[in-house]
């Protein structure tokens, strides 16, 4: 796999959609047994994936299952919670402590852990040295929403390689400037990108967005510029992403970006899923059958309606999913299941950014 490429692998099994990435990347030939590698997963705090702030265990623990199968022993699970939670009760509620004793991998607390100061530009930084002994560290974000930054994603999860004070420091002098500095110390060898149901508006969730789809990529830059463009932002707009691109992290061009995705979320969406803000949205969806990973675009393109301030327009329902298959007429489809109506924007799922411009357009022209 080659830093311009991001797999992206869409599915309703979370360890079979990790297995299978792994066999797409063709990573196997950089991880080689008696390697110590180093996973750092998203456990801001001590609050089950189900919410949208963790990391999913299913995904690491496929991830680790095949990493031994590969001949690896030497195993570090890192994390350091935000200031105030216990990262220790986060490894047990999220299932990580579970997954340490059954597979025998290494659970470790990076808020105690020591520490060394680097240089990183014009500024000194404190980072955890367990990330920087690794052979092959493998950062595992959750993609989401955050109140300060807009989103989180790859870059911003490094975070949680320094000590509590350090994270306290960086909100004094700015985040996005030491996130981006931190990250020319920290060298991720990979990134798998949890985007299963990720809460797009805050990094502790609560409104969890069911997209049924994980990313695998090597440049972080490339990762955190797909997620933001994915969750209706410029890579410009969240100021960390560029400045960590500027600084030579890796680059943000999505136009020379090779995308490929594979597979297909076939669950159905679970009305009681959509939760906290997300919910507001239902009143202009016309669900029928609906994959949730369909639904979930749907939803977080109204979002997008929303924040532009042209949401309160919109005044008919949208068509999605399976119950409109074969339907002819009138009426605003997405996805490729009603497309047989006279206004619709395709895709399996269909794309956020073609959903909010297919609506913009419509907004324009029945006004």
């Amino acid at each position: 796999m080659q830093a311009h490429q991001l797999l992206i692998q869409h599915g309703d099994n979370p360890a079979a959609m990790t297995r299978r990435l792994l066999e797409r990347s063709g990573v196997r030939q950089e991880i080689k047994p008696g390697m110590k590698v180093g996973l750092k997963p998203n456990l801001v705090m001590a609050k089950p994936a189900s919410e949208g702030a963790t990391t999913h265990v299913s995904i690491v623990r496929a991830l680790v299952e095949t990493l031994q199968e590969w001949g690896i022993t030497d195993i570090t699970i890192m994390e350091s919670a935000w200031v105030g939670d216990s990262t220790r009760k986060a490894f047990k509620v999220c299932g990580y402590e579970a997954l340490a004793q059954e597979t025998n991998v290494k659970l470790l607390d990076l808020k105690t852990a020591p520490t060394v100061t680097l240089q990183a530009g014009s500024l000194k930084l404190k980072v955890c040295k367990a990330p920087l002994e690794v052979d092959y560290l493998i950062n595992l974000p959750v993609m989401k929403g955050h109140c300060q930054t807009r989103m989180t994603c790859a870059l911003k999860n490094m975070k949680g390689c320094i000590p509590d004070t350090e994270k306290s420091r960086y909100h004094t002098i700015g985040l996005h400037e030491p996130i981006a500095a931190v990250n020319t110390l920290l060298k991720q060898n990979l990134i798998l990108v949890d985007a299963l149901n990720g809460d797009l508006t805050y990094e502790g969730g609560g409104s969890p967005v069911p997209l049924n789809r994980l990313i695998l990529g090597k440049d972080p830059v490339l990762v955190d510029a797909w997620a933001a463009r994915f969750m209706g932002y410029q890579m410009e707009e969240i100021e960390h992403v560029a400045l960590a691109a500027a600084k030579g992290v890796g680059s943000g061009d999505l136009t020379q970006a090779e995308i490929l995705q594979e597979g297909k979320a076939t669950g159905k969406i679970d009305q009681k899923a959509i939760r906290g803000d997300a919910a507001a949205f239902k009143r202009y969806i016309d669900e029928r059958s609906a994959c949730s990973a369909c639904y979930a675009t749907v939803i977080h393109a109204l979002r997008q309606l929303e924040h532009q301030g042209k949401l309160t327009q919109l005044k008919e329902t949208l068509a999605v999913g399976q119950g409109f298959q074969g339907i002819l007429g009138p009426g605003l489809g997405i996805g490729t299941c009603a497309a047989g109506l006279e206004q619709h924007v395709d895709g399996c799922p269909p794309d956020p950014e073609a959903i909010v411009a297919f609506l913009e357009a419509y907004l324009r022209d029945s006004h």
